[in-house]
């Protein structure tokens, strides 16, 4: 992901630009380390429409943008409370809460920045991308499952109570990581169609299987605080099934995800890689 990196550093405000403890904060959390699976989709999708990593850029760092935002609020003491992210203190032990919701904020904003500067084509004009990562990461997709989640602590939630708050706050950036792919490469309604079942699929599968790893592995192999779910009394697979079904899900997920590729005829190869990473990933 040199690429994505590089391209984040191109497009976000040097850390020494005034006021640079902003800066500082919102490259601390950008830059600590993480997996960037959302913008291996972007460009796993544009490839497999044809088109160029360089087209996808944007949208890549994008995505990344808002993912990372999103981790900097969850971790919180007013949301999950947590003193670890990507192996490293996060953000707010490091920069206090004040510091660490606005570098949140920032990376949202910077994200649409970025969208902007995306090429534009009479198929997926850039207005059109722009609104694609609103909707994802706005109060019906990813805030709203941010909020169900927070008000479904203490709680006992149904399967499809569950399915909700992942489709949301997982599921939604996913689809529209590869959806963006998808149009930065000027892809076919059909393969739209196919990119989106298969980020919705994938979504699902990726927090389900998070939610195996919080009660499977320990904090140093997840780069966070295990058990922190149970602790919270958040719903979760696991909790709702048991861990075997739980892995019985989400290799269901993932099957279905690699079912809706069918229209690339081959030529998906690195979102079918993609896809068998997070299903056997352990952290």
């Amino acid at each position: 992901m040199e690429a994505v990196n590089d391209g984040l550093d191109r497009f976000l405000p040097r850390a020494s630009a005034r006021p640079s403890t902003i800066h500082k904060a919102m490259r601390y959390s950008l830059f600590a380390g993480g997996k960037r699976i959302r913008p291996a989709l972007v460009l796993a999708a544009a490839d497999a429409c044809g088109g160029t990593w360089k087209d996808a850029l944007p949208a890549a760092c994008a995505v990344e943008c808002i993912h990372t935002y999103s981790l900097i609020h969850d971790d919180l003491p007013a949301m999950d409370n947590d003193d670890f992210r990507r192996g490293k203190p996060t953000n707010h032990k490091v920069f206090g809460e004040g510091m660490a919701i606005l570098a949140g904020d920032a990376l949202l904003t910077a994200a649409f920045d970025i969208q902007a500067q995306a090429p534009s084509t009479p198929r997926y004009p850039v207005a059109r991308q722009i609104r694609e990562l609103a909707e994802a990461s706005g109060s019906l997709q990813l805030i709203a499952g941010q909020v169900a989640d927070l008000e479904g602590e203490g709680r006992k939630l149904s399967v499809p109570q569950l399915r909700y708050i992942h489709e949301r706050k997982t599921s939604a950036l996913l689809r529209a990581a590869v959806r963006l792919g998808g149009m930065s490469a000027r892809c076919t309604p059909t393969q739209l169609e196919a990119l989106s079942d298969f980020g919705y699929h994938v979504g699902l599968a990726f927090q389900v299987i998070d939610d195996i790893l919080d009660v499977t592995q320990t904090s140093e192999t997840l780069g966070k605080t295990a058990g922190k779910d149970v602790a919270a009394e958040k719903a979760t697979y696991p909790s709702i099934v048991g861990l075997e079904k739980s892995k019985r899900i989400a290799a269901q997920l993932t099957r279905k995800a690699f079912d809706s590729l069918a229209p690339f005829r081959g030529r998906a190869v690195a979102l079918n890689a993609l896809a068998e990473y997070l299903l056997n990933r352990d952290r």
